[in-house]
């Protein structure tokens, strides 16, 4: 039986100019896309974003997830990296950003969740959106008002996060679940991406470099270009072959008959 959904994926991670180890963590193997950025210091960091990944990767090889196996794996994650905390490490902690490929009737969806402030994007029809919200001070003084995203940009706060993966947090993970069309690029990255490049800059490399690999690693030089300040760790996944309705499998190579495209939106936050 073939997959709803198809994707091919390439992934790239730098340690930065101005540190000596590399807290991220990332797995890049269907049906699971995830970037965890580590902080504790003294290795905390390194191996909490580790411990999250090796949960995930235990689901590698399904065609598959629903969000009750990303639900299951996020509590585990919670679990392994609360244990390190235990274990002399009382900062252990991370963020983690990412989606897997799930299956609703037959369709080819997105899943999406995000704790933190790593990133999930979609491109579409060339076109950028940021899917993830970043559980951070500044986006909440912007939710509130209080700073504009011209402001955010260079506020002393904007890399205090509101929630995470360990690190004392409790906070829940937010979910996103949509349909997959023919065509999306998803990018997941650490924040030492998006604080260095601009949206607009990704944006253009996205559309430009049409293998994900070397859009992973081009996202990831220009961020080492632009000062690379923290680590950098880029995921991007194509949608090659998609099943919009039961029975109507859609490739790269095929023509597109618009009246086999999904037309749900993007639904909201689901937890």
């Amino acid at each position: 039986m073939t997959a709803p959904l198809i994707v091919s994926a390439g992934s790239s991670t730098h340690a930065g100019l101005r540190r000596t180890l590399n807290e991220d963590a990332l797995l890049a193997s269907a049906p699971v896309f995830v970037v965890a950025d580590g902080m504790g210091g003294h290795e905390a960091g390194e191996r909490a974003s580790a411990a999250v990944v090796a949960e995930f990767s235990r689901y590698i090889g399904r065609q598959s997830l629903e969000l009750d196996d990303v639900l299951d794996v996020l509590s585990r994650s919670r679990d392994a990296v609360d244990a390190l905390s235990v274990s002399a490490m009382a900062r252990a902690g991370t963020t983690l950003s990412g989606l897997v490929l799930a299956d609703v009737d037959g369709m080819g969806y997105w899943l999406s969740f995000n704790i933190g402030d790593s990133r999930t994007y979609r491109l579409s029809d060339g076109e950028l959106e940021q899917i993830s919200v970043d559980h951070s001070v500044v986006q909440e003084l912007i939710e509130s008002g209080e700073l504009s995203i011209d402001e955010a940009v260079s506020d002393h706060r904007r890399n205090i996060i509101t929630r995470a993966i360990g690190a004392g947090s409790t906070g829940d993970a937010d979910f996103w679940m949509f349909p997959a069309e023919l065509g999306d690029r998803m990018m997941i990255c650490s924040d030492g991406l998006s604080s260095e490049v601009s949206d607009g800059r990704i944006r253009d490399i996205l559309n430009t470099e049409r293998d994900p690999q070397l859009a992973a690693d081009a996202l990831v030089a220009a961020a080492v270009t632009a000062g690379g300040r923290d680590n950098i760790t880029v995921v991007v996944v194509d949608a090659v072959s998609v099943a919009s309705r039961p029975g109507v499998q859609m490739r790269a190579d095929d023509d597109i008959d618009e009246d086999t495209r999904p037309r749900e939106a993007v639904a909201g936050g689901m937890g």
